[in-house]
């Protein structure tokens, strides 16, 4: 009997063995449902695979962090840049994402930068829809992101708008005012775009180019009153002849 008794337990392991040989199709499916299924949960709670579609469903840790998103542009206005952002892809549950994901697009600032209408215009041709880039979270203001931005030119190169805009003299460096300013980040951030800034100023580009002698000159006479009173008795004395 205790014999019996002894080999109950390893007969019971011997029949869960073999059942498991015969389904282990079954077995592996459940271990790979239960995988996927912690995949998901995780990566939900960490809103890895979350399509944010306003600047308000940001989490304030991915911009304290200053965390990198992927986004797809739409369209360039005098606001700043329309994103569409678009999250990291599950391959197994793609197609779940797109469920759970809504519409919406995020208005993107250059940070750092206060873009002048002739960077507007540059930024229109450089950068067309549906261009994949980069934005890293610096600040939230009401429902704009300022943001350092980054676009692909060519397999191994890519360009900072940010920068960009500087170096060409299409805009000027202000404040990152999302950042605290005694931090690391905001001066590393600041000198960058302080010697994007210098290279447009020493090389004369786009606000800071130099009037020419010539230009100087016309400029005085249009401005000089009494040739504005000459062109005036010209235009009556037109008139009365």
């Amino acid at each position: 009997m205790a014999g019996q008794r002894g080999g109950e337990p390893a007969n019971y392991v011997s029949r869960l063995s073999a059942w498991a040989d015969e389904h282990l199709t079954l077995v592996r499916n459940i271990s790979t449902g239960m995988a996927i299924a912690g995949v998901i949960l995780l990566a939900k709670s960490v809103k890895l695979t979350t399509k944010f579609t306003t600047a308000m469903e940001i989490p304030v840790e991915f911009i304290e962090k200053n965390v990198k998103l992927r986004g797809r542009l739409h369209r360039i206005s005098e606001r700043g840049l329309e994103i569409e952002h678009v999250p990291i892809t599950l391959p197994i549950i793609s197609s779940l994402q797109r469920r759970w994901n809504s519409d919406g697009l995020l208005l993107i600032r250059l940070a750092g930068v206060e873009l002048t209408p002739d960077g507007t215009v540059w930024l229109k041709e450089e950068v067309k829809p549906p261009q994949m880039m980069w934005f890293q979270l610096l600040e939230r203001k009401d429902s704009a992101l300022d943001c350092l931005v980054v676009v692909s030119k060519g397999r191994f190169s890519s360009i900072c708008l940010n920068e960009e805009i500087l170096r060409r003299g299409l805009g000027k460096t202000v404040r990152i005012d999302g950042l605290a300013h005694e931090s690391r980040i905001y001066w590393k951030l600041h000198k960058r775009l302080l010697r994007a800034e210098l290279k447009a100023v020493r090389k004369n580009k786009g606000i800071w180019k130099e009037e020419t002698l010539i230009e100087k000159l016309k400029e005085r006479i249009r401005n000089n009153r009494y040739m504005q009173k000459l062109k005036q008795f010209a235009t009556w004395l037109s008139i009365r002849l």
